[in-house]
């Protein structure tokens, strides 16, 4: 098994290597492999050679980074609720940014994308200590169901506030459907600077608590029984998760199915061991956004459809084939 693992590992990394190339080969302007080469190791100064470097590297590595965020955040939240269908918009999180950002641009009149982030990263996490919040009140604590159900509502009235914002601007949904869309076109290494830090403790708070959500797995009384402390597991788990979409959400806007669809096929490829699914996850959610991107440059040139609604289309189908299996593993 572990053999296989390893084997399935390296074959994902072979497929992020490629992913990048396409990114930063395929386009409206398409740049053959060895300028690619040339532009990035040896500073080639052709006019191919500083779209690359000026224009598909930054989008590269943003959609490296948000689709490894994204992954990563859907598996651990899948992991908590136990819930196959827990991804980081289902929960709140993705809506807490979109509030965030409409009320930068309509009551602080912030204008830029560099901007925006502090703002979204700020709304993912109020969303998320809301829905902790309201599930851990009452008896039993924070239990799945209750996190569910609590996303549910939190989602519901951040939508309404949403809409309630842009309903009485215009110009605030003028700006706003840009950013809501989701997509990786247009970021610049500034905005990768302001994000990798909490990518990075996000990351490692989530991998931290593999084994424990490998416990919850099983149950919360197993997972006490087995020495896990649940709250913990939750509260670093969540509070990881929140750091990833809300950074991931802020440098790219709300991009859908990849929290959702990741997991599962991370699951499907190396089993149910947070150890390898978490690793497996971050490998495969850049491959998904970066394919998806690229098909997005190249299916109606010379116009581009954004990354977040060919990960919608692409994962549509996965979702309709999730909902009519017979059974689906949590």
């Amino acid at each position: 098994m572990v053999v296989r693992r390893i084997a399935w590992t390296a074959g994902a990394v072979v497929a992020v290597l490629l992913a990048v190339l396409l990114s930063l080969a395929v386009g409206a302007r398409a740049v053959a492999p060895g300028t690619v080469i040339d532009a990035i190791f040896h500073g080639g100064h052709s006019p191919d050679a500083e779209v690359v470097r000026q224009l598909r590297v930054p989008r590269t590595v943003i959609g490296l980074m948000v689709g490894a965020a994204l992954a990563l955040a859907g598996t651990t939240l899948q992991g908590i609720t136990r819930n196959p269908i827990a991804d980081p918009g289902i929960l709140g999180i993705s809506q807490g940014s979109s509030v965030g950002v409409v009320l930068a641009i309509s009551v602080v009149g912030v204008h830029t994308l560099s901007g925006y982030v502090w703002f979204a990263f700020a709304g993912a996490a109020v969303a998320s200590v809301a829905v902790y919040a309201i599930a851990s009140s009452g008896r039993g604590g924070a239990t799945p169901v209750k996190l569910a159900l609590g996303g549910a509502a939190i989602n519901a009235l951040l939508v309404s506030v949403t809409q309630g914002v842009l309903t009485t601007s215009s110009s605030t949904l003028e700006e706003f459907r840009f950013w809501q869309v989701g997509s990786v076109a247009g970021r610049d290494a500034g905005v990768v600077g302001q994000v990798w830090p909490f990518l990075l403790i996000g990351a490692v708070l989530v991998l931290s608590v593999a084994r424990g959500l490998d416990a919850l797995a099983l149950g919360d009384d197993v997972a006490k029984g087995l020495g896990q402390n649940v709250a913990v597991v939750r509260v670093v788990g969540g509070i990881g998760a929140t750091l990833l979409t809300g950074a991931g959400v802020a440098a790219a806007g709300p991009i859908a199915f990849v929290g959702l669809a990741v997991p599962h096929i991370a699951r499907a490829i190396v089993g149910t061991d947070h150890r390898w699914v978490l690793p497996m996850a971050a490998l495969i959610g850049p491959v998904m956004l970066l394919v998806s991107d690229v098909i997005g440059r190249i299916v109606f040139p010379p116009s581009e459809v954004p990354a977040g609604v060919m990960t919608a289309l692409l994962g549509v189908p996965f979702l309709v084939a999730l909902v009519r299996r017979k059974a689906v593993p949590a």
